[in-house]
């Protein structure tokens, strides 16, 4: 239990303060409004991503990610049996980190008109909505995330127990840090079917007033991209390691 335990609450770190920086930049009357942009908003999910690994590696592997935990199934690094367990447990991590952050800028939330700056601190939002372009994308920057990390798990020993998880946390969060500075810029680079699909949940089930009402409709990409990035990059890591 103690795996499902650290992955909740790594995933929930991970979305408290990934969620909270664009929170603090994109809400009315926080005191990061309009003091910075895509650089802080990447910056900070590095850092998310770095201390939420640093808490939950020496437990779980510090997965926080669907993607990851199926990617490292499939190449064999990971238990299949363990798989739905941790991908339940890190839905329920996302949503209550972003939870969290409602609760921290509810007022805040109330001063924001804008629907669309609401609903970016729960969930990716594309720059320019066209399925198949940002379904390419999401596929795209998710295959390089996790190809680049199965490469570093072969020559670093990455992801394995008895590791430093500092070293860990440095690694995942610096690819995802050049991932969104050079990547990005299209769909907000999600990744991770549970870090927008759960705080989009939240989002919908809150009693935020000026609500997005169709964003269900682009769910899907940043739901299913993930994953087939993830599987054809596992799958082109196995066969380059054969």
């Amino acid at each position: 239990m103690i795996k499902i335990y650290a992955e909740i609450i790594g995933t929930m770190i991970l979305v408290f303060l990934g969620n909270g920086v664009v929170a603090n930049l994109v809400l009315n009357k926080t005191k990061g409004h309009g003091n910075g942009g895509w650089l802080t908003i990447t910056i900070g999910w590095a850092l998310a991503v770095f201390i939420g690994i640093l808490v939950s590696y020496p437990y779980s592997g510090g997965h926080l990610n669907p993607s990851i935990t199926i990617g490292l199934a499939i190449v064999g690094k990971f238990n299949w049996k363990l798989v739905p367990s941790y991908i339940v447990s890190q839905f329920i991590g996302s949503m209550l980190g972003s939870l969290l952050v409602w609760i921290l800028y509810k007022d805040h939330f109330l001063e924001t008109k804008k629907e669309q700056d609401k609903l970016s601190v729960f969930a990716t939002v594309p720059s320019i909505k066209k399925f198949y372009s940002n379904f390419l994308s999401e596929i795209l920057v998710t295959f390089i995330f996790i190809f680049l990390n199965l490469y570093l798990s072969e020559k670093i020993i990455f992801f394995q127990e008895g590791k430093s998880p500092i070293l860990v946390a440095v690694l995942s969060s610096l690819v995802l840090l050049a991932i969104g500075l050079s990547l990005g810029g299209t769909t907000g680079y999600a990744m991770n079917p549970a870090r927008d699909l759960g705080p989009r949940i939240i989002y919908t089930l809150l009693p935020i007033p000026g609500k997005v009402k169709r964003h269900w409709n682009y769910s899907l990409i940043p739901g299913l991209g993930p994953i087939f990035g993830s599987c054809f990059a596992s799958i082109l890591y196995l066969f380059l390691s054969s």
